[in-house]
């Protein structure tokens, strides 16, 4: 296993570069759509955005399912690998190794490696074109990262060793990461071993599990001496093997942990929001969403009937739907953009940037905790420039800091990592059945946003105080807490994940 040097100045610098530097230094540029000649017969070649491999004995093999092989098979004699696909590349005296994530299925890639003999001519020009490979597979992302990985064995469907073992650790190996891995042993451990956990010898902690043991790990470094530094330095991702796979859905684009795994190989640093919940004497640390209405009970109260999948949500949501269940409540706003058209504009505006080719943010001292409450707690007098609003019909509290919240759930398709804003949804619990079932269908059809019923803000802050039940539901990303007024407050850019764009989610957006 490579060991990585830790860079104790900046923990947000590639371990690699300036080894990488100095061997560009004293080693031949390789311009784009440079060849590496292999004998007469093979070439790999840097295109615009592959590796072409051409080898003529790719032309003649023997299908199995062909006469049981006896009849040779023609095929094309070059071979196009996405530059993302790459995982590693390295010369061995004067072997050339390549390795990679071979699409096997729609869903699942496995690792596959290509391997040639050079002719020792001129080393210097092979181990800067090897360079210049790994430039162009990773660009801007970290190589050889250092992981501590949690697995959780009891969540989903109790798999998630298996899928780690077979579609996770191969990725993670054949790209050279350093790699620690620990299960957590029960509900809450999570938090546990991330408050105690050395958090500089480590760039990333990845949550073999659904979204909760996400929400475990930002609490847990939220709970350590030096909660700002350590949420900014470490980033925190999801390998999906849960029942819920949010955060994974929305950072790596998909809930396949194969795929996630060569998506967090490749992720860029990327700052996200975080939002401190205070409720009672409490303050936790929510990264995916709040919900109190429909949202929450579709999710908290079908928990008897999980043998449905996920088809549970779409049943509890329908029937509450059609029941014209109401929650009211007392709602106060600390509002950022409270229209459509500037919602919009506000999310067009960030797809037009360039992706980010470096972390800019300012590494906190060591002494700093969680940022202080600009707003105050639950527990304190209103601010002055909050008004607390009755909501007497309210049917949907809901707010998401990240688009997706299950693959066909695109609820927040205006939001944003990092733009200091909770997209908040309200829908009232008296519209009429028809227009009801047609919001359920909207979501999966991305018309949601647009329905004129669905009152869509970006806010910085809330209060919220269910009013008329002594019982309910109040979901914090996908975790149920006591039913009890709680107030929300957004920190921009507190937290750290990694994304395939370093700006933005995986989701359809609002442009």
């Amino acid at each position: 296993m490579t060991t990585v040097p830790v860079n104790d100045d900046d923990p947000f610098k590639d371990p690699s570069l300036p080894n990488s530097q100095a061997q560009q230094q004293a080693q031949p540029d390789i311009p784009p759509g440079s060849t590496l000649a292999i004998g007469r017969n093979a070439s790999l070649t840097l295109g615009t955005d592959s590796l072409i491999v051409l080898d003529e004995g790719f032309a003649v093999s023997r299908d199995a399912s062909n006469c049981c092989g006896l009849i040779p098979t023609k095929n094309k004699t070059t071979r196009a690998i996405p530059f993302f696909n790459i995982l590693w590349a390295e010369l061995v005296e004067w072997d050339i190794t390549i390795r990679y994530a071979q699409t096997v299925s729609k869903d699942t890639v496995r690792v596959a490696y290509i391997n040639y003999t050079m002719e020792k001519t001129d080393r210097a020009f092979i181990e800067a074109w090897v360079e210049k490979l790994l430039d162009r597979a990773y660009g801007a992302s970290q190589r050889q990262k250092r992981i501590k990985v949690l697995v959780n064995p009891f969540g989903g469907k109790g798999t998630a060793q298996k899928l780690y073992v077979r579609d996770i650790e191969p990725i993670f190996a054949a790209a050279r990461c350093e790699v620690d891995v620990e299960r957590t042993k029960y509900r809450g451990h999570a938090v546990e071993l991330v408050e105690n956990l050395e958090t500089d010898s480590f760039d990333v902690i990845a949550c073999c599990s659904g979204d909760g043991v996400a929400h475990e790990v930002f609490n847990g470094l939220a709970k350590k001496k030096d909660a700002a530094r350590a949420l900014t330095q470490t980033a925190v991702v999801q390998l999906p093997c849960g029942s819920g796979n949010a955060m994974s859905l929305n950072l790596n684009g998909t809930d396949s942990p194969s795929l996630a795994a060569l998506a967090v190989v490749k992720g860029l640093r990327t700052p996200l929001d975080l939002i401190s919940i205070t409720q009672g004497d409490k303050r936790t640390i929510s990264f995916l969403s709040q919900s109190v209405g429909i949202v929450a009970e579709s999710d908290l109260g079908t928990e008897h009937l999980r043998w449905l999948g996920s088809a549970r949500f779409t049943y509890g949501f329908l029937v509450r739907l059609i029941g014209k269940m109401l929650y009211p409540a007392d709602i106060a706003l600390h509002l950022e953009i409270d229209n459509k058209p500037g919602i919009r504009e506000a999310y067009s505006h960030e797809t037009s940037q360039a992706p980010p080719t470096h972390d800019s943010r300012a590494i906190p001292p060591p002494t700093a905790g969680l940022p202080s409450l600009k707003y105050g707690t639950i527990n304190d007098a209103l601010p002055e420039s909050w008004t607390l609003v009755p909501h007497d019909k309210l049917g949907n509290f809901y707010a998401g800091n990240m688009a997706y919240m299950s693959p066909d759930a695109n609820f927040f398709p205006a939001s944003l990592p990092s733009d200091g804003c909770l997209d908040l949804i309200r829908i009232a619990g008296d519209i009429p059945r028809l227009t009801a079932v047609r919001s359920l269908l909207a979501i999966e059809k991305g018309t949601f946003f647009d329905m004129p019923h669905v009152d869509y803000a970006k806010v910085s802050a809330y209060r919220i105080i269910p009013r008329n039940q002594a019982h309910g539901y109040i979901s914090i990303d996908g975790e149920r807490v006591p039913f009890a007024p709680f107030q929300a407050e957004v920190h921009r850019g507190l937290g750290t994940v990694l994304s395939r764009s370093g700006h933005l989610y995986e989701a359809k957006g609002v442009c």
